[in-house]
Order: C-alpha cells, then structure tokens, then sequence
C-alpha cells in the first residue's frame, strides 16, 4: 500500500512539473492588415510555426494571440512569421 501511495504522489508531482512549464499565450499587434483576408494569412503564417497551440487573429483590433509552447518556439519566431507573411508584428503581451 505504501509503494502505491508512493508512486501515485511521484506522479502527481511530475504531473505539476509537467504543467508548470505548459503553454504560454502571446499577444501580437499586427501591421499591414487591410482586408477580411488578412487575418487568415496572418493565421495560417502562426499556425506553420512548430510548437504553435493555437492562434486567433482579429482584423479590428489588428491583434493575435497565440498559445504556444515556449519549449518549441518563441516569440521572435512567431513576430518572424507574420512578418514573412507580409505582415510585420510587434509582440505587445506575452502570459
């Protein structure tokens, strides 16, 4: 009993290292978009990047965030994505 009570907390713990170092979200503002269609470029460029999660691009507000994994990439690459896609970013808040 006592072997199993050690293994399941050694899980646990290595479970909470695990996700103490899980994804972290960036905010980018986005230059150059101009149209409807901008945005799904803009997104599709993030999305390429390895270790990209997720990414959400809002033409209004000319703002994408960006859940990635910092152990993969980082917010240099993905500012480098958009900005070959044509549409140069600036890296406004990382989580």
């Amino acid at each position: 009993m006592k072997n199993i009570l050690s293994l399941l907390l050694g899980s646990l713990l290595a479970a909470g290292v695990a996700f103490a170092g899980g994804a972290k979200t960036a905010t980018l503002v986005v230059s150059n978009m101009d149209c409807a269609a901008c945005p799904i470029t803009v997104r599709k460029a993030l999305e390429k990047v390895p270790g990209v999660e997720t990414a959400k691009v809002d033409f209004k507000t000319k703002l994408a965030v960006v859940s990635f994994d910092p152990n993969k990439t980082s917010t240099e690459a993905l500012t480098k994505a958009t900005a070959n896609a044509g549409f140069p970013s600036s890296v406004k808040q990382v989580q």
